[in-house]
């Protein structure tokens, strides 16, 4: 019995390792050493505890514990600020409740034609299957690396019939006699995950995988986006094709009246080649636009996943007005861009790297089995006394390496602060794109407003122009010039709504789509047992 007011030895041992699984990575085999150390001179009822305690010792992970890296955000954006001139009104705030971009953010839109391409992208879109095919593969590798977890077993049966020569330099008893050698043999073969080599390895890969299933957002996110910008620029030019179809009716209209006063006396020689200048040139203009919308038309065939050849879309002009489009706050969009959380997830992937490479300067520890039947025949093959095994440990440390391991800590270290670097960068970059859509959208409803009033006075001075010319008050230069200013400012008009129509589709990319990191998979299995994380001491092992 141990004496009164102390506790058993083995108890003092166990609290000992519990004690190992607090402390820094560099002082557990020192821990370990006091530990054996304080059992070798007692009896053997201490084994059990020593036993114990040296499993605790096992049960702790090497590295640092991942934290995400901090980041500066600002309290609200610039262009929603108030005195930055431009209509708040135009932006809201997104509330919880607020479901305008999720899912379907296309549908803001209200363009059918633009519904049915963008349901197209997830069948048909090849760009995107390898996305998919992408995130598959790492998703593999979380259970290749989970593999490394559990026990190997293997089975190798043989049969071998043989007969020795009587005539060998010194025939054996059984010389001239046919024998049979039949074996069934099992091998098994366990790594003890002692400072969670395998446990870095599995997280490595779960972090890896969920930034590869960020990336398929963020390819999902700009394809989608993609497909919308080519859709409004091709509008936009059925917009300009239908206007300058229309102003080369109008001009030849302007033609056919100048040829009549020439034929009357009333116009010179040099209108009527003016006028026809003026027609032809636009009627080139309304040829040239075909070739890019051409080109968009095709774009779009390919994003839906089907050849040039066999797409066509109908003209249809521009007719739409940007929606308004929920921001939120600048914080949330840590959470809302899949490219972020690609960029966050990678960061903590090399962290799980540094534990895995600081694994290396502790011992590693196998068991291994073997066992078996082996017999002459059949009938003895799997008798019990033709049973073999064979069972022990084996433990392995690297004594030298020439820095090896060092330089090995030393590159994953560096790859993490590369990859903490890099997502700090995707965060400004995410918050350079919201200001500058935020900013385009702003000034060019300002500029469309006074566009749309230019427009208007060219098309009054052009009526007025050519009144004055049909009543011989003016020469046809005078309508041309203000027909070329009409044309002008209408074309320009068109071009406003498209990249309004477009900063709209690239404030709503820029803002995530609608997406959440909550919808990462956790690639969440039973696993043996997880080991806790223990505080790395940076500066310890080196």
């Amino acid at each position: 019995m141990p004496a009164k007011g102390r506790e058993p030895r083995g108890l003092v041992i166990l609290s000992e390792a519990k004690d190992l699984c607090s402390c820094f990575s560099s002082d557990v085999p020192r821990r370990t050493a006091e530990i054996l150390r304080f059992a070798q001179n007692d009896s053997a009822t201490l084994l059990v505890p020593v036993f114990l305690a040296l499993l605790f010792a096992a049960a702790c992970t090497v590295g640092p514990k991942y934290a995400r890296p901090p980041v500066e955000t600002p309290a609200a954006y610039k262009e929603l600020a108030p005195g930055t001139g431009g209509a708040q009104g135009e932006w809201k705030l997104s509330q919880p409740q607020d479901q305008a971009l999720r899912g379907k953010w296309w549908e803001v839109f209200g363009d059918p034609q633009l519904n049915a391409l963008e349901d197209r992208i997830e069948v048909s879109n090849q760009n995107l299957k390898v996305a998919e095919q992408q995130f598959r593969q790492a998703r593999d590798l979380i259970s290749i690396n989970r593999a490394g977890l559990f026990p190997t077993v293997s089975a190798g049966p043989s049969t071998v019939v043989e007969q020795t020569s009587k005539n060998a330099p010194q025939p054996a008893g059984n010389a001239g006699q046919t024998l049979g050698d039949l074996v069934l043999p099992f091998n098994l073969s366990y790594e003890i995950d002692a400072w969670g080599r395998i446990h870095r390895a599995v997280e490595a890969a779960r972090e890896n995988a969920q930034a590869s299933a960020a990336d398929l957002e963020t390819a999902r996110l700009s394809i989608h986006a993609e497909l919308a910008s080519d859709y409004f620029a091709l509008r936009g030019l059925d917009a300009q094709k239908q206007l300058l179809d229309s102003t080369v009716v109008a001009y030849q209209k302007a033609l056919d009246l100048t040829q009549n006063r020439f034929v009357g006396g009333l116009a010179a020689r040099a209108e009527v080649a003016q006028a026809e200048t003026q027609l032809e040139t636009t009627e080139a203009q309304a040829i040239d636009v075909r070739v890019a919308r051409a080109q968009f038309e095709h774009a779009l065939a390919a994003l839906v996943g089907q050849p040039a050849s066999t797409f066509s879309i109908p003209a249809a002009p521009l007719n739409l007005v940007p929606p308004r489009i929920p921001v939120g706050v600048p914080s949330d969009l840590l959470e809302r861009r899949p490219d972020i959380a690609a960029a966050e997830r990678r960061a903590a992937a090399a962290n799980a790297q540094i534990g895995f490479a600081k694994a290396a300067y502790y011992p590693t520890l196998t068991l291994g089995a073997a066992g078996g039947t082996e017999g002459s025949t059949i009938g003895n093959w799997v008798a019990w006394p033709s049973r073999f095994f064979a069972l022990g440990p084996t433990l392995l440390e690297t004594l030298y390496d020439a820095g090896l391991r060092h330089a090995t800590t030393d590159q994953a270290r560096a790859g993490y602060e590369s990859n903490v670097a890099a997502y700090r960068q995707s965060v400004l970059t995410a918050f350079q794109e919201v200001e500058d859509n935020l900013a385009a959208l702003r000034i060019l409803e300002e500029e469309d407003a006074k566009q749309q009033q230019a427009v208007q006075s060219a098309e009054r001075s052009t009526a007025l122009s050519l009144n004055r010319y049909k009543g011989g008050l003016v020469t046809y230069f005078e309508v041309i010039t203000a027909q070329s200013i009409a044309l002008n400012d209408e074309i320009t008009a068109v071009n406003i709504l498209t990249r309004r129509m477009n900063s709209s589709v690239l404030l709503i990319k820029a803002l995530g789509g609608g997406w959440d990191a909550s919808s990462l998979p956790s690639f969440v299995s039973k696993l043996p047992s997880q080991v806790p994380t223990v505080p790395s001491n940076e500066a310890g092992v080196r």
